[in-house]
């Protein structure tokens, strides 16, 4: 990993490129971020950033949070997330990292935690077929055979009904159309996971 920044899902809106097209892109508040600890192979085993992201107020951390951040001198923060970067020698503890880390043209990967849609059936969570619908056939929406008749048991693995969402996402490949780095905005094409607010994670690409 080359460079990554933590940031907040803001929304999605539309914006014309030097062509005069219209470009679909999610407005992410990116950073800043802060350096609350640096990792070495003497002390830890490996090298490493840990990044703190949006202030938090001390009635909201645990003793060992607050110890955490006096033992290192910096503020305390919401969020933490340590990045393995390739360079971590010209970081130093209390460094702020911001989005015009990204520019125009970049392509990224980002993850994100999907919107929770509850409890669902089988047809909505995997794309089953549904039965036919006429008035007799009393099948619609459900489930259908299960397993074979010799085990006379469901395997495990099956797809069926149960809790959809909610789980961490990464969309690989997407390409960052602008950066203000005033504001710390970075938008980027398409649309990534999550509900706004969302905390997201966005790095250079893997595969790029």
């Amino acid at each position: 990993m080359k460079k990554a920044i933590l940031g907040t899902k803001l929304g999605m809106l539309q914006i014309f490129d030097d062509a005069g097209r219209v470009v679909p892109v999610t407005v992410i508040q990116a950073g800043p971020c802060v350096v609350t600890q640096k990792k070495t192979k003497e002390n830890d085993g490996y090298e490493a950033i840990q990044v703190g992201f949006v202030p938090a107020k001390d009635k909201h951390l645990s003793k060992p949070q607050k110890g955490h951040f006096a033992k290192q001198g910096v503020s305390a923060m919401r969020h933490l997330k340590e990045f393995r970067l390739e360079d971590i020698a010209s970081y130093e503890l209390g460094q702020e990292i911001k989005a015009d880390i990204f520019a125009a043209g970049d392509v990224v990967d980002v993850t994100g935690t999907s919107k929770g849609k509850g409890f669902q059936g089988s047809i909505k969570r995997h794309g089953f077929h549904r039965g036919p619908m006429a008035h007799g056939s009393k099948y619609h929406r459900r489930n259908g055979s299960l397993g074979a008749k010799g085990p006379a048991r469901v395997f495990p693995g099956r797809k069926g009904p149960g809790r959809m969402g909610g789980d961490t996402v990464t969309i690989q490949g997407l390409q960052v159309v602008r950066v203000d780095a005033e504001k710390d905005l970075i938008l980027i094409k398409g649309a990534i996971p999550g509900a706004k607010k969302g905390t997201i994670l966005i790095r250079n690409s893997a595969k790029a």
